[in-house]
């Protein structure tokens, strides 16, 4: 009767809350709220080593092999029993019936139970922070006590360019027609309308590459990264088992190399496949649970999912998607730009990730200090949850409180969340 009581609460309680955006409720506490045991809370956050699609490490191993990985070490460590887990999202993009066959196959690979449900979502580039975001929501409403949001992406095999057969009407509707524009299109239209230049972009991508390489060689990523034994085909089709422990996107390259790259989508644009995000395969899992829960079961609590927002933006300039949604995310968390320690923002095209940035005023130090997807890759599903786990790795490294996680959308969106550090 008290659980029935309390989730009636929660229902009551958000739709009841006061609303600023019709697409949005404010499902999570301010962060300016004490602490509550209906909190949800981040007990675990891991990933697989991010690789080079069709040329790097993981260019032999299917996606459930992939997510299976993550989704074991997820629990093992929160050190939570996988039967107890009530659902799992995934974000998935590429693979055909939205991967929801490969997702469930990859659960039961990593020693889930068959009484563990599993959907998988598509919100292109977001769909892994959008993973979370749905576990915290069904969380919050009392629908469930514990989840995993967690993403998934192998580019080696995904077909990027199949849509489907278009009807032939969106071409008598401008925003319609516009969403069949390629990525490379809508960073060349934000760079070009916003005026962000190639020098600019390239500085921008060869710091990515610098940050990166000094994160791998310090070791950074060690602690959110789960080791995952595979095989890889050589030319002559021969398997050699090999254990991959590190991302391989990363590697010295200078503004000077970068300057050199022709442009990858217009004769005389400004984007390059120096300072895009790379093609990447890869997985993350994150296991939130209501803070209650987790104090009974005794796991780890790593921080708090504070606030989430989802907008809309005009499809043909897709990429400024991060300066919408991340004004609105803290807003709805009681914050500011000046209050936020560490941002991990996509770096789809270094054209949209550096208008975002300064059309917010960030400062840059605190922006993807470890590199992000121009040196790192982005592997579409996975990216969002990917970040979650960077994002806490280096909060709890340097006692941060606040860190949001940010990206564009195809076809015109953004989605932002904010996340408090309990280190």
């Amino acid at each position: 009767m008290e659980n029935a009581t309390r989730r009636i609460n929660h229902l009551a309680s958000t739709i009841g809350a006061e609303n600023n955006n019709n697409n949005q409720f404010n499902t999570v506490p301010t962060a300016a709220s004490s602490k509550s045991d209906d909190d949800v809370v981040i007990v675990s956050a891991v990933r697989t080593p991010i690789c080079r699609a069709k040329r790097g490490g993981f260019k032999d191993t299917h996606p459930t092999d992939l997510l299976s990985a993550a989704l074991q070490a997820s629990v093992q460590r929160a050190k939570v029993d996988p039967k107890l887990i009530q659902d799992i999202v995934v974000g998935n993009v590429l693979p055909p019936g939205g991967g929801a066959v490969q997702a469930r196959m990859g659960q039961f690979l990593a020693g889930f139970p068959d009484t563990v449900p599993i959907v998988t979502i598509n919100r292109q580039c977001s769909s892994g922070l959008q993973a979370c975001a749905n576990i915290a929501a069904a969380i919050k409403a009392g629908t469930i006590d514990i989840g995993i949001g967690a993403g998934v992406e192998s580019m080696t095999s995904g077909n990027m360019m199949d849509v489907g057969e278009p009807n032939p009407k969106i071409f008598e509707n401008e925003k319609a027609r516009d969403c069949l524009l390629s990525m490379g299109e809508t960073s060349e239209n934000v760079a070009e309308k916003y005026g962000v230049s190639r020098e600019k972009q390239d500085r921008f991508a060869a710091e990515s590459y610098a940050r990166a390489v000094k994160a791998v060689k310090e070791g950074r990523f060690k602690d959110e990264i789960v080791p995952v034994t595979t095989t890889v085909k050589d030319a002559e089709g021969k398997e050699t088992t090999v254990t991959i422990s590190d991302d391989d996107g990363p590697k010295p390259t200078s503004f000077e190399q970068l300057q050199k790259l022709r442009p990858a989508f217009r004769k005389t644009g400004s984007s390059t496949a120096g300072n895009s995000s790379q093609v990447s395969d890869g997985a993350a899992a994150v296991v939130l649970a209501r803070r209650s829960v987790a104090k009974k079961l005794g796991l780890p609590i790593l921080g708090k999912f504070v606030s989430y927002s989802v907008v809309g933006v005009a499809p043909d300039v897709m990429g400024i998607g991060p300066a919408v949604a991340i004004p609105d995310a803290l807003k709805r968390a009681g914050l500011s730009t000046k209050d936020i320690d560490l941002y991990e923002i996509n770096e789809a095209f270094a054209s949209q990730a550096l208008y975002s940035c300064e059309t917010l005023g960030l400062d840059m130090n605190k922006v993807n200090p470890n590199g992000g997807a121009i040196a790192l890759g982005h592997p579409l599903g996975c990216t969002g949850a990917r970040q979650v786990a960077t994002l806490f790795s280096q909060l709890r490294k340097t006692k941060g409180r606040y860190g949001v996680v940010s990206m564009c959308i195809g076809t015109g969106m953004g989605a932002a969340a904010v996340f408090e550090a309990e280190n």
